[in-house]
């Protein structure tokens, strides 16, 4: 507590606001993502795909492109663009910009080159040490206490699991994939390190 104390504004990032950020079209993400190649895949999930591009500027991101036939997640962009306008904080993944038209629903995230938590808890070729294992979990848990104490309404994240934990080059996690809910339940990532370290 006294740290969280000592370095609340260090933790805090200053981020762009969604809504004072140009938007981004959807020529610029064909164009970022080589028109949606294969190879620029990084993830799938119920709400959509995940690939990697490249800005003009040369500035790698994530763009996470929602399933338009989902109604369920097309309503939700608009509340998730609402909450992530406000929220910003070392140990949660950036929201860059956004780009909405009859044709997509994309948010333009901060790349994680490291891959994301579950990868290096279920992958043979890849191993967290002790210590790496609990700087993880710390940095998981300042995300969720800013989400539900660093604001006048609290966000619950409601799909936290480690493949939605990501981790930048310098092995810090940042949690991502929010689920806005009024529900009063958490879901700990410690259990899935912990268990991993039986």
């Amino acid at each position: 507590m006294k740290r969280q104390k000592k370095g609340k504004s260090k933790d805090v990032e200053k981020v762009l606001e969604i809504g004072t950020h140009q938007l981004v079209s959807y020529h610029e993400i064909q164009r970022a993502t080589n028109n949606f190649d294969e190879s620029n895949l990084i993830g799938e999930g119920s709400s959509g795909s995940v690939y990697k591009g490249t800005l003009f500027g040369g500035t790698a991101v994530a763009i996470k492109v929602l399933d338009l036939e989902n109604e369920q997640v097309c309503k939700r962009f608009d509340t998730e663009c609402e909450v992530m306008r406000n929220v910003r904080h070392r140990n949660l993944v950036s929201v860059i910009t956004t780009c909405s038209s009859d044709y997509i629903r994309a948010f333009v995230l901060q790349y994680m080159p490291t891959g994301s938590l579950e990868n290096w808890l279920y992958k043979e070729d890849r191993h967290l040490n002790l210590h790496q294992r609990v700087t993880v979990m710390l940095d998981a848990a300042m995300a969720v206490e800013y989400l539900h104490h660093g604001h006048n309404t609290p966000i619950v994240h409601c799909d936290l699991k480690p493949a939605n934990v990501l981790l930048d080059e310098d092995m810090v996690a940042h949690v991502g994939d929010f689920g806005i809910s009024n529900m009063k339940e958490v879901i700990s990532i410690c259990s899935f390190l912990s268990c991993k370290l039986i």
